[in-house]
């Protein structure tokens, strides 16, 4: 008898010091409140000088993407608990590389977003940043054949650094 009251005693402290506890469930870094429950992620126009056709629905998809595989959000359309919105700002090659004939080797490939990201259980965390990010190619070959490589690299860097923004608390 005296087992059992103990062991009831132990469950009841536990419950007591958990209970004022906040859990944030993490996926690779992340760490969201289990109060969040969706995200909404609005489609990011091309408003650069430049524009590469694929550019927008290529980072508006990976973003959608990489909170459906590292997180257990549910997507929505619009009004998520997480909601991010905002447009390529800039996608422009530059030399990266000059030679002795004062001809480029190479050229970056640089792409610019502006992120206005809302946190409707923790307003804190909103933020309205720019994120760029570029890759290198040689400058023999066209910028027309080199974007089908470098626009998913370049995406793929700006998701990470959106994402990790938004959901590790990292600045």
């Amino acid at each position: 008898m005296k087992k059992i009251a103990r062991l009831i005693i132990a469950i009841l402290a536990c419950i007591t010091i958990t209970q004022g506890c906040t859990v944030r469930y993490s996926f690779s870094g992340a760490s969201i409140s289990p109060e969040v429950k969706t995200v909404s992620i609005a489609r990011f126009p091309n408003n650069a000088l430049l524009v590469a056709p694929i550019l927008s629905s290529t980072l508006t998809d990976a973003l959608q993407d990489k909170f459906s595989r590292q997180t257990k959000l549910t997507l929505v359309p619009e009004g998520g608990d997480l909601s991010f919105e905002g447009e390529i700002t800039n996608y422009t090659s530059t030399p990266a590389a000059i030679t002795g004939d004062e001809t480029a080797a190479l050229n970056n490939l640089t792409i610019t977003v502006r992120v206005r990201f809302s946190n409707a259980i923790d307003p804190s965390q909103n933020y309205d940043k720019t994120f760029s990010s570029f890759s290198t190619y040689p400058s023999s070959t066209l910028l027309q054949e080199a974007e089908t490589s470098l626009i998913p690299e370049i995406v793929d860097q700006l998701v990470e650094d959106i994402f990790n923004a938004a959901v590790s608390n990292w600045d």
